[in-house]
């Protein structure tokens, strides 16, 4: 019997934690450990929920001074950008060159501004997929929002019409089909990370599983 993605990827995942943990950040732009691709790959829990742009909303609250529902007309509003960035998989594939356009997550910020206590956020998704990462990841320059890929509205199959883009962090802490953003002020496991993924998430740390993490990158 063929087993699911999520079968696979965890057998994976049991396969690689015999791997001994990186302990110094490699530079380069292959992080260790990874191959390159030519067309990004579809990963997901195999749930594609349809939401058309006219009925996207994104609840943003928790530990903000300006909780907010935002919908598209509203997400449209904000500085849109385009960003060409590198994409890397935990499942050891990086794809060059993605030309995904957006709302930076710095504008984010700006509207519902987090409180000093604010040191996490989790993300949940329309799929029921949540990811968690640190507040301060938010603020790289191409942490998106992202409404497009290579030009073209984001399809489904991506995430779209609205996925999460944190290009230095490993993919799964990019959460697609993006619904709700809660900042919180202590760390709170999504769902790969309660199955033993790692919460930092440092591609050339090769941070892929709990226990890996480097002491101090979140600070």
């Amino acid at each position: 019997m063929a087993r699911t993605y999520l079968e696979r990827k965890e057998a994976w995942a049991a396969k690689m934690r015999s791997v001994p943990a990186r302990t110094e950040r490699v530079e380069g732009r292959l992080p260790p450990g990874q191959h390159t691709v030519k067309e990004l790959p579809v990963l997901d829990l195999g749930i594609h929920p349809e939401v058309v742009p006219p009925d996207w909303q994104l609840e943003i609250g928790g530990l903000v001074e300006e909780p907010l529902v935002m919908d598209w007309e509203g997400l449209m509003a904000l500085p849109q950008v385009e960003i060409t960035s590198d994409f890397h998989c935990v499942t050891t594939w990086s794809k060059y060159d993605c030309g995904w356009g957006g709302v930076p997550m710095a504008a984010i910020l700006d509207l519902v501004k987090p409180k000093d206590q604010a040191r996490f956020v989790l993300f949940s998704s329309h799929d029921d997929y949540t990811t968690n990462l640190p507040v301060a990841a938010l603020f790289a320059g191409d942490a998106l929002l992202a409404t497009s890929l290579d030009g073209e509205p984001l399809s489904v199959q991506h995430g779209g019409p609205v996925r999460v883009v944190i290009p230095q962090l490993y993919a799964w802490k990019s959460a697609k089909f993006i619904r709700k953003i809660d900042f919180l002020a202590e760390d709170a496991p999504g769902y790969w990370e309660q199955r033993g993924y790692s919460n930092t998430a440092d591609p050339w740390l090769e941070e892929r599983f709990s226990g890996e993490e480097v002491p101090g990158w979140r600070d």
